[in-house]
């Protein structure tokens, strides 16, 4: 003898399965959610979107300014590392100033007639001639203002002599030439300058 068995029987998880697919909503959720949209005042959203808007230009504001501050950072960077590349030799250039003066004191002091110190003073100018072409080619340039009128930004008065020959302030002589690095003055030029009589 057969018995029927039911599709319940054979599967009881059917029913279950397909009533979790589809839950049906309580009764007063909706209502609920309809009344919360109703409570919404709109001069509240408002005033919350104009405090947003407002928070938003407060924002891009603060980003404007660090982004411009940062330009001015990388900025400062880029013309410290130049001025470290143009005036890092700065110290040496001083140094080595020293030995052109050496070097122009001995050929003063050399007698130019004197034939056992032709070899000796061709040296010594050949060697004058290689530091001040070396120091040029590093924008190293010299400061000799015989003549010219005096300018305290690259001239250093020693002493003040009267000369009606000249006009008052011009340069009479020069005791040492200055020089300067890429037009930044290194040493000023030690002169005398002429005055009234």
């Amino acid at each position: 003898m057969e018995i029927a068995v039911s599709s319940e029987e054979q599967n009881p998880n059917v029913d279950a399965e397909a009533t979790s697919e589809a839950p049906e909503m309580a009764p007063g959720a909706q209502e609920g959610a309809e009344e919360r949209v109703e409570d919404v005042n709109p001069a509240e959203l408002v005033l919350q979107i104009e405090g947003l808007q407002a928070e938003i230009g407060k924002l891009k504001d603060q980003e404007l300014r660090t982004q411009a501050e940062m330009h001015n950072v990388r900025r400062r960077a880029e013309q410290d590392v130049e001025k470290a590349h143009k005036f890092g030799v700065e110290k040496f250039v001083g140094d080595m100033l020293t030995v052109i003066d050496n070097l122009e004191r001995a050929l003063a002091s050399m007698d130019a007639e004197d034939e056992a110190l032709k070899a000796a003073r061709e040296g010594i100018e050949l060697t004058l001639k290689s530091m001040q072409d070396g120091l040029k080619r590093h924008d190293v340039e010299a400061v000799d203002p015989a003549g010219e009128p005096f300018d305290p930004e690259f001239h250093q008065a020693m002493t003040m002599v009267p000369n009606p020959d000249l006009e008052p302030n011009t340069v009479m002589d020069v005791f040492q030439k200055g020089y300067t690095l890429h037009g930044r003055l290194v040493r000023p030029a030690m002169v005398v300058v002429a005055k009234a009589p």
